[in-house]
């Protein structure tokens, strides 16, 4: 598989995530900076985290016009993988890609702490990996991560089986205790319809070897990877 890692001014999980595809799953990586406009050869785009644009005005607001993501458009378009992660699930929703908006956390707190994730389906490019119900662990580190939707988009995503993973307890269960930042319905990641496009808050790529605390994020990227291999 080829990823492309998509690079914005103030970005800075653009390297943890080459690290985690790389060296940890053995992938071919290429950095994407923000005004190119070919993504030419890649299989998936994947978005990372960070603060694009120092996060003025709010999330991914400014990020979203620039060129790449314009190709990143156009790239979905075609049928090809992207994941946005944090800033990039943020960027995804600024720019249409995704429905939905990330505000800031109910309690208006800067959330940095491992959480645990039920995965929804088990049978999308991005999921494929794991099971349907597994819980995952993987940490988040966002101050607007509180995902939400009007309720006919959130009825939509619900019935279209769009909400792949939800903040659960460690036993699976999706209670308000579990839920870090207040997002309706405990949603910490959505596809779009056609299932090319994914973004969710929590981040894989820090969890990708033991070293880090735990290895649940490669089940992601290595779901992308068996599609993209499928696809082929």
């Amino acid at each position: 598989m080829r990823f492309g890692v998509v690079v914005f001014p103030g970005t800075w999980s653009d390297r943890d995530c080459e690290y985690a595809l790389a060296h940890c799953l053995g992938q071919s990586v290429r950095f994407v900076w923000h005004q190119e406009r070919d993504l030419t050869g890649l299989d998936c785009v994947i978005l990372p985290g960070g603060f694009s644009y120092g996060d003025y005005l709010r999330p991914g607001a400014i990020a979203r016009f620039s060129p790449v993501v314009d190709a990143v458009q156009e790239f979905a378009a075609r049928g090809g993988l992207v994941m946005g992660i944090c800033n990039g699930f943020q960027i995804l929703c600024e720019a249409g890609l995704l429905p939905g908006v990330l505000i800031r956390n109910q309690d208006l707190q800067f959330h940095c702490e491992w959480v645990h994730l039920r995965v929804e389906r088990a049978d999308t490019a991005f999921t494929n990996a794991a099971r349907q119900g597994q819980v995952l662990r993987i940490p988040i580190s966002h101050g607007e991560g509180n995902y939400f939707a009007d309720p006919e988009t959130l009825a939509r995503l619900e019935a279209n089986g769009q909400v792949l993973l939800r903040y659960c307890d460690p036993s699976g269960a999706v209670v308000p205790a579990a839920n870090p930042n207040g997002s309706v319905n405990n949603i910490a990641g959505v596809m779009n319809e056609r299932g090319n496009v994914f973004g969710m808050m929590p981040h894989p790529e820090r969890c990708c070897e033991p070293l880090l605390g735990g290895v649940d994020g490669n089940l992601l990227f290595e779901s992308i990877i068996r599609a993209g291999v499928g696809a082929r």
